[in-house]
């Protein structure tokens, strides 16, 4: 009780910013007195160079012909039909249904047999080269396939290996793909898209709204980079491993919503968490840096939030997630401060892209 008191005190007479939960040595204990000594990690020191003046650019957005085109030879493909080539030979492109089995040093290996297989040849399904080979193969027709596993091949009692395929080609379909013309478009779907014209147009809007934000995400990723150059921060391990600890949750959250475990990652990637942290290091410094650099901007230039910003930010909450306001407010009523520092960084990001060099 006395060292809870005592480190409240302390915290308040001194200013102090605790980044860690403190550590307490107990120097002298008896009924009469206590000596407490308590070790407190507190906010690194930032240094701010030259934030205003930064020579950054935003790159410009411009959607191309043949980008249009290429989409709509996108869906030409996704809207083929696969017919039986009757005579023909295997072609780039065509689809087969085959039989093969795979021997190493002569012995057939687990897992390289299968029946009736549909492949697409130039898919990249397959070992590199073997789809290749194939190119040539006629229906009923028997070829060796000859090819080498790649040396970082998952099954690793294979990598590296040359291995022969016995191949048996049953049927080849080849694609026919539809005209680029109006019934095109009604068969692609979209609400509102009629004809080819149309259809042309919506191709656009989505490419340069995906243009848009590559660009916007180009131009903060060299903005925020410029700033941390132009500053100095000191280190910090405490900020450093909470923020790695964020960030793991992050890949955890991002893992759960696609279905899978981490268990399950770890086996797929052979990577542990300690493994993804240390992947992580770096961003992590560069986050913790920025987020130091934008609080001494906000004190620098004295930014404040106003009830009308605070109040905003809480309506874009409450929109995004179809909640009601009141409820979003009671939700965040405690935690003000994460919607502050939010708005905060924000504004002091904004005060960088306005003095920026011409």
């Amino acid at each position: 009780e006395v060292a809870n008191e005592a480190l409240s005190e302390g915290i308040k007479e001194h200013n102090i910013d605790l980044v860690a939960r403190p550590t307490l040595d107990v120097k002298e204990a008896d009924d009469e007195k206590a000596v407490l000594v308590f070790t407190c990690t507190v906010l690194p020191e930032v240094t701010l160079g030259e934030y205003k003046g930064l020579e950054v650019k935003k790159g410009r957005v411009t959607v191309a012909k043949k980008d249009i085109e290429a989409q709509v030879e996108n869906y030409r493909h996704q809207f083929a039909e696969l017919t039986t080539k009757e005579n023909g030979e295997v072609a780039k492109g065509d689809t087969v249904v085959m039989d093969f089995e795979g021997f190493i040093d002569g012995e057939a290996f687990e897992g390289g047999k299968a029946e009736n297989h549909s492949l697409e040849i130039g898919s990249g399904q397959f070992i590199p080269g073997f789809e290749d080979q194939m190119i040539g193969m006629t229906c009923e027709n028997e070829k060796d396939v000859v090819v080498t596993f790649p040396e970082d091949y998952q099954a690793t009692e294979l990598a590296g290996k040359e291995a022969t395929f016995k191949v048996t080609v049953h049927e080849i379909k080849e694609k026919v793909l539809p005209e680029a013309d109006d019934e095109l478009a009604k068969d692609v779907n979209i609400e509102g898209v009629e004809t080819l014209d149309q259809l042309k147009d919506h191709i656009k809007a989505q490419l340069k709204s995906q243009k848009e934000n590559e660009v916007e995400n180009k131009f903060f990723s060299d903005l925020t980079q410029a700033l941390i150059e132009c500053c100095k921060v000191e280190d910090s391990e405490a900020l450093l491993n909470s923020e790695l600890d964020t960030m793991l949750r992050e890949v955890e959250m991002n893992l759960q919503q696609q279905g899978l475990s981490f268990e399950l990652y770890e086996q797929f990637t052979g990577k542990n968490k300690d493994a993804i942290k240390a992947d992580l290091t770096d961003q992590a410094k560069d986050r913790v840096k920025l987020n130091l650099i934008l609080a001494a901007i906000v004190e620098a230039e004295n930014i404040e939030v106003t009830d009308e910003e605070r109040n905003s930010e809480l309506e874009t909450i409450a929109n995004t997630y179809n909640r009601d306001l009141e409820e979003i407010k009671q939700i965040f009523a405690q935690n003000m401060y994460q919607i502050d520092a939010d708005i905060l960084n924000r504004k002091a990001l904004d005060v960088v892209k306005e003095n920026l060099k011409k």
